[in-house]
Order: structure tokens, then sequence, then C-alpha cells
């Protein structure tokens, strides 16, 4: 009998203090989607792309014109991932400008097709519009497939202080993680080897509840 499939599951996140509630809403992201796709069967192989550490990096690419070594590494984990978790604390009512800049020093066509889930944090809940103002636009511009369900964390969701959270951010983080695990199901690679396809009409429709609409 074969091995279960390994997927290839990518995290940027965008936290500039350590610790940081974005990496801590970016690691419990991704525990939701291993554990959703380990209960399928799947395997997976999680790499974390801290862009605090590559701050300097990134910007040497936009004045010499293409990344170095360790930046080309971190786009590498990225353009290769079967799916990318992307998590950026807001200001001024957007992502930050470490998160666009990495972004925009990958090639516009590398996520094509690449299911996304995005999430930020936050001090007050009225930024969490920007998930759908600055990140869902900023994917699928780049051509991703961003999951439905986009998760805010403000300062209030962290109940308890430390790393708990309410329950109904603990709602969102396991709805989209269902959304994303759901997705990279469909784009898993067939026992024989062959990868299997999906038009994104289909990979949409099985994101889809009974009534029909998408949360």
């Amino acid at each position: 009998m074969e091995g279960p499939t390994h997927m290839k599951l990518a995290i940027v996140t965008a936290g500039l203090t350590q610790p940081s509630s974005t990496r801590l809403l970016a690691d419990r992201l991704a525990e939701a989607v291993r554990r959703r796709l380990e209960e399928r069967g799947e395997a997976v192989d999680v790499r974390v792309v801290e862009l605090r550490e590559l701050a300097v990096d990134i910007a040497g690419a936009f004045v010499a014109g293409f990344p170095n070594a360790r930046l080309r590494t971190a786009i590498e984990e990225v353009t290769e991932a079967d799916g990318l978790i992307a998590v950026t604390p807001i200001f001024s009512g957007s992502y930050s400008g470490l998160f666009k800049s990495f972004f925009d020093v990958i090639d516009n066509t590398a996520l094509e097709d690449k299911p996304v889930l995005v999430a930020a944090t936050g001090g007050t809940a009225r930024h969490s519009l920007a998930l759908e103002h600055a990140l869902r636009p900023l994917f699928s511009y780049l051509r991703a497939v961003v999951v439905p369900t986009a998760v805010y964390a403000a300062s209030e969701d962290w109940g308890g202080g430390g790393d708990a959270f309410t329950d109904g951010l603990g709602e969102r983080v396991t709805r989209a993680a269902g959304e994303l695990a759901g997705l990279l199901e469909h784009r898993a690679p067939r026992r024989d080897g062959a990868e299997e396809v999906v038009p994104f009409e289909q990979q949409l429709a099985a994101l889809r509840p009974a009534n029909g609409k998408v949360r």
C-alpha cells in the first residue's frame, strides 16, 4: 500500500514583532488545515516564510532588480507550494508595505490557480474590511483561487490573553481551514502519480454548502 500524498503548504506572515499575533494566527490556521487534511489521509509539509526576517532582502531586490539567494528560496517555498496561507497586520486600513512588497517581487503569474487563504490582524474590528477591499483583490489580480472565508483577528478576539481566542474567531479559523483543505484535496495528485486538474468552477462548487450559497 502506498503512503499518503505529501502536500506542501506555505505560510507567509508579515508580523513585525516577536511574539506576533500575526504569526500566532498563521500558526493556528496552518494547524487547522493540517488537521483537516490529515483526517482525510493527506500528509502535509508546512513551511513558514517570516517576512520580518527578509525585509532587507526584499528592499534589495527592488534596487538590484532581482532577488538574492535567501529571498529566492523564500519565493520558491511559496510558488512551489500546493496551497498558501497569507497573513498580514493591518496598517492604515490595508496590508503592510512589507507584505505587499514581497508579493511585488514574485512574478505575477506564479500564483495562478493556487489556493490561498487570506487573514489579517489589527487593533480594532473596524479594519476587518481590509480583507475584502485589499487582500482579496490583490490575490485575485495574481489569479490565485482565494477561499470564500477570510479571517480577521482584532485585539478583542484573543480571549483571556496569551494564545487563546474567542469562539467567534475559532469558528472562522475552522471554516476557512476546511475550505482551503477542500481545495487542496481536489487538487491532490492521484495515487498513480498523475496530477488531477480540477476546473476552477468545480473547485468553487466544492466550497458551496447545500443551499448553494457561499458563506
